[in-house]
């Protein structure tokens, strides 16, 4: 029978991927919980040794030597025990060995359904740890269901499992169809009451760089890094790179030969358009870097606790620095951390000026 059970073991481990330390242990609380209720003891009056290596599987009784028995449930006298052996002296545990069929049919039920419960937890452990490595990286799905009443996209990640893109999850204007393949991005995964869940996202930043992270190896290998990225899915992104090397040219390296690059990130993303500029520790330095396509005359930084600035561009380059419905602007002061005050070079005319002013 040990034969057999260490043979079931090692195919529980091979087929579910459970570590066999954790199904052992598991197994011995099982056995331990089985004995106790047929028997009516505690957990110290239990012994179990199972070692896959000798092949040894044994469970006992234990009662201790007195001198007076009072509970005969977990006590022995010291002249029965002797009689088994002659070693024994008070205070010691008696060993009553057991077989598998003494545990009845209640005990055994009871360590099959520990069993079942302890592989249940260890495969949703197991499943949450795997969800875990991918948290924060961009995910390859298929979608599987399309509920156009709530605009809810269910998507299969493959060994990831199942997972649900709400519609605020969803790029506007994207349309999604059933058998579409497309990459997401894992925001966070959460433990639930039916296990764990991965929280996805098409619109989050984070796919955007990841993308990039993918795509160019100067960023992959830490040369060109990533410094800030904002993003209005759908629309546009703005990012800010830098390089550690003097001699490689950030945004060249994110755009790639004849914009190959970037082009294949923007293909991806259904035609959003995506802004590289170069980073800079100065401010106002990357305040004017960040309006582009605009160009900016002057940046002067507030002095105050709020992160503020007032930015000059040419007249004719106002709209251009505002974007359509403020966009430009927007973006600009999330990307940078600034609030920022754009103004015509010409200035405004009378006492209160209209200011086309951006909050992050």
């Amino acid at each position: 029978m040990n034969a057999e059970f260490f043979e079931a073991l090692s195919m529980l481990e091979a087929e579910r991927g459970l570590p066999a330390e954790y199904l052992l242990e598991k197994i011995k609380n099982a056995i331990v919980i089985a004995v106790k209720k047929d028997y009516d003891v505690e957990d110290e009056n239990v012994s179990v040794e199972i070692d896959p290596a000798t092949g040894k599987f044994n469970v006992s009784l234990l009662k201790q030597v007195v001198d007076e028995v009072e509970d005969t449930r977990t006590q022995i006298s010291l002249e029965a025990a002797q009689a088994k052996r002659k070693t024994y002296k008070l205070g010691d545990m008696f060993q009553i060995p057991l077989k598998t069929k003494d545990f009845g049919r209640i005990a055994a039920q009871t360590a099959k359904h520990v069993i079942r419960q302890g592989l249940k937890e260890a495969e949703r452990s197991q499943m949450y740890a795997e969800m875990q490595s991918k948290a924060h990286e961009i995910v390859s799905a298929v979608v599987t269901n399309v509920d156009p009443q709530r605009g809810i996209v269910t998507l299969e990640l493959g060994k990831g499992g199942v997972a649900t893109l709400p519609r605020n999850e969803q790029v506007p204007g994207e349309t999604l169809t059933e058998g579409q393949h497309l990459q997401v991005y894992v925001v966070d995964v959460v433990e639930s009451e039916r296990g764990p869940r991965m929280m996805i996202s098409r619109t989050h930043p984070g796919l955007v760089k990841r993308m990039f992270e993918m795509e160019v190896p100067e960023i992959f290998d830490g040369t060109v890094e990533i410094k800030a990225i904002s993003r209005e899915a759908g629309a546009r992104t703005k990012m800010a790179v830098w390089s550690k090397d003097e001699n490689v040219d950030p945004v060249g390296a994110c755009i790639g030969p004849r914009g190959q690059r970037v082009a294949k990130i923007v293909e991806e993303l259904g035609g959003e358009k995506i802004d590289i500029v170069r980073w800079n520790e100065d401010p106002a330095k990357f305040i004017s870097e960040a309006l582009s396509p605009a160009d900016v005359v002057g940046v002067e930084i507030l002095e105050g606790e709020t992160r503020a600035c007032r930015v000059t561009v040419p007249d004719h380059q106002l709209s251009l620095a505002i974007g359509n419905k403020g966009q430009n602007a927007r973006l600009t002061a999330r990307l940078t951390g600034y609030n920022i005050d754009i103004r015509p070079e010409s200035g405004y005319y009378g006492e209160e000026p209209p200011v086309k002013k951006t909050e992050e």
